[in-house]
């Protein structure tokens, strides 16, 4: 990291005020050279900003962060430019001119990262806190940012080490007077503690992961049962087409909708029945995965056409719901199984819908709220942690008969939390975390 790079870190487009930053060894001379000196660090400076031919370039408002008090923990300038793109484009034929180079995605995060700004699950807080969209991926994002997770995982490891060392202590030095006998025993109640804290992280019902991926509502049922007609009434827009026709939905449209503070993708799927041709038999088929896939499964039956009985029902769940739909035509008392939540509804005159929508927004609440600081927010942070479970489950069975191994597998387990964090080296993992970010970022 030894060359300057630099990027707009504001939004492109026309704007009043843009931001460009710049970071790297070369940050101080190339600022002074645009605008005759340094301002001094820390302090807003409105200075002129001109080419090397002595061209006007913006009158900016400057910011000055020499090392390591900066955000990358180089030294880094921030130019606040006129947003307009010609001045945009100016200020950078100006800075390439000086040696810069313009940053790849994600590049200042990194260097923040390098440079020990922030551990790996704090840059990705970052990255979810700039694509947060709802105050629910805002507040989880600002926690993890915050260091919530990573301190927990810092924990871990920290007493993974000790216990480590405890286990490979009287490996190394079994006839030492000062090594207590059967220390590697006494291992066994710290690592069953540990273990115990990461079955819980893990018991989450991937909470994090549906904050910040969005809640999966798969909606089913016959063909003609009101199922597009309900997804155009959830999106306030005709999303799918409504017709008589049985079969006119043969692929998922997905809408999305903000619900409760939190991002909700609404699938319609295609009619449950025998398919007269294969292209609605590939329809059935993907809507039976949608539906297997799925948070929650919304069943909608047509109660001026049919009875439900047992089998109707057979593809719920408990947390799923019914919608006994076209109470308009006809009225039924349906046995809903154990766990299942029904609603009689008409989507056409809207009738019963103002309760189904309280109940799924509470709903969304009591499944995805909760006081927890930061849950898991990656499936790559879930796969660390199990694996990281698996290697002290192990070491647990292995503690007693064959101490040498056990520490092998705590060893494993200390690995797997030092990538979550990046305390180890793991090139093609940064390589994709940060490859995911936006320019300027």
């Amino acid at each position: 990291m030894t060359d300057t790079i630099f990027a707009l870190a504001s939004g492109s487009g026309r704007a009043g005020v843009a931001i460009v930053r710049v970071s790297g060894p070369d940050a101080g001379p190339a600022l002074a050279a645009l605008a005759g000196s340094l301002p001094e660090p820390r302090r807003a400076a409105l200075r002129s900003l001109k080419a090397r031919d002595g061209a006007l370039i913006d009158r900016a408002l400057l910011l000055w962060f020499p090392a390591p008090r900066s955000f990358t923990g180089e030294d880094v300038a921030e130019f606040h430019i006129h947003g307009g793109p010609a001045v945009i484009e100016a200020l950078s034929e100006a800075l390439m001119a000086e040696g810069l180079r313009p940053a790849e995605p994600g590049e200042f995060s990194r260097r923040a990262f390098a440079h020990g700004q922030m551990d790996l699950t704090e840059a990705e807080g970052l990255a979810d806190l700039i694509d947060a969209e709802t105050q629910t991926q805002r507040q989880q994002a600002l926690a993890q940012m915050g260091g919530a997770l990573g301190s927990l995982y810092g924990q871990w490891r920290d007493a993974l080490i000790d216990t480590l060392a405890a286990i490979e202590g009287e490996i190394d030095f079994p006839d030492e007077d000062d090594v207590p006998e059967g220390l590697s025993e006494r291992a066994g109640p710290p690592l069953e503690a540990l273990c115990a804290s990461m079955r819980a992280h893990l018991a989450d019902n991937h909470r994090g992961e549906r904050v910040r991926d969005g809640f999966t509502i798969a909606v089913i049922g016959a063909p003609n049962a009101g199922k597009s007609s309900l997804i155009n009434y959830m999106a306030q827009r005709d999303a799918a087409i409504v017709s008589d026709i049985p079969g006119t939905t043969r692929d998922i449209i997905e809408v999305r909708l903000i619900r409760a503070g939190f991002v909700v993708y609404m699938a319609d799927t295609a009619g449950l029945r025998e398919a007269s041709d294969t292209i609605e038999a590939e329809g059935v088929r993907r809507a039976l995965a949608r539906a297997e896939s799925a948070d929650m499964r919304c069943l909608m039956i047509d109660v001026s056409r049919e009875t439900p009985d047992e089998a109707t029902f057979a593809m719920l769940r408990p947390g799923d719901v019914a919608l006994l739909n076209k109470t308009d035509l006809a009225s039924v008392d349906a046995p809903v199984p154990e766990g299942v939540t029904a609603f009689a509804v008409s989507v056409k005159t809207a009738s019963g819908l103002d309760a189904f929508n309280a109940w799924l927004d509470d709903e969304l609440v009591a499944r995805l709220g909760g006081a927890e600081a930061a849950p898991l927010s990656r499936a790559r942070h879930r796969q660390l942690v199990e694996r990281a479970l698996a290697s002290l489950e192990e070491a647990l069975s292995l503690l007693s008969s064959r101490p040498e191994l056990a520490g092998a597998e705590v060893n494993r387990a200390i690995r797997a939390l030092g990538e979550l964090t990046g305390a180890v080296d793991i090139e093609d993992v940064l390589d994709r975390v940060f490859s995911q970010f936006c320019i300027g970022k």
